[in-house]
């Protein structure tokens, strides 16, 4: 059982980081599963506290997933408009399920928010639009990080000689 768990959750995170740039999977959330598989196996090494530690993490990440778009934007100059043209933009990306869809959406999105609103500033539309993509570069970046440190984690935990080795080279 325990090299099935194993297995099981080197695949798990591996897809989960994959999840963390394609729009359909939930990327954190696979990550964190795999996380699990490995704390459940007779030979783990992990910690409750850090099992409840990752938890929270993934729940804040993937809710701020949804929030950064719409912060972004408003940073960035965005009006109301922009923010709810975010909000649209990504939820069209999403289900249309493609990468470029996620990417782009809450971009075209917080534009054209921007233009309906206000056509002759497009300075600020397209400032916008740039708050809204540099929102989904944050949030894939944030889960990619937290998805490998859970990799690492499971890694040292089921190869404990990589982990020693690594541990002594720094």
């Amino acid at each position: 059982m325990n090299v099935l768990l194993s297995i099981l959750a080197i695949l798990l995170i591996v897809v989960g980081i994959i999840g963390c740039i394609v729009p359909v999977l939930p990327g954190v959330a696979l990550a964190y599963v795999g996380y699990l598989c490995c704390y459940f196996c007779s030979f783990s090494q992990i910690s409750t506290t850090s099992v409840w530690v990752y938890l929270a993490l993934t729940i804040v990440v993937s809710i701020a997933d949804y929030i950064l778009p719409v912060y972004m934007t408003k940073v960035a100059g965005g009006s109301k408009a922009g923010e709810r043209g975010a909000i649209a933009g990504l939820i069209a990306g999403m289900l249309l399920g493609s990468i470029v869809g996620a990417i782009f959406g809450p971009f075209f999105g917080a534009v054209i928010g921007e233009l309906i609103a206000d056509p002759s500033d497009v300075k600020r539309a397209f400032k916008s639009g740039a708050g809204s993509f540099l929102s989904f570069l944050l949030g894939t970046g944030i889960k990619i990080i937290l998805s490998f440190a859970m990799l690492l984690a499971v890694f040292g935990d089921i190869f404990p000689v990589i982990k020693d080795w690594f541990v002594n080279l720094f």
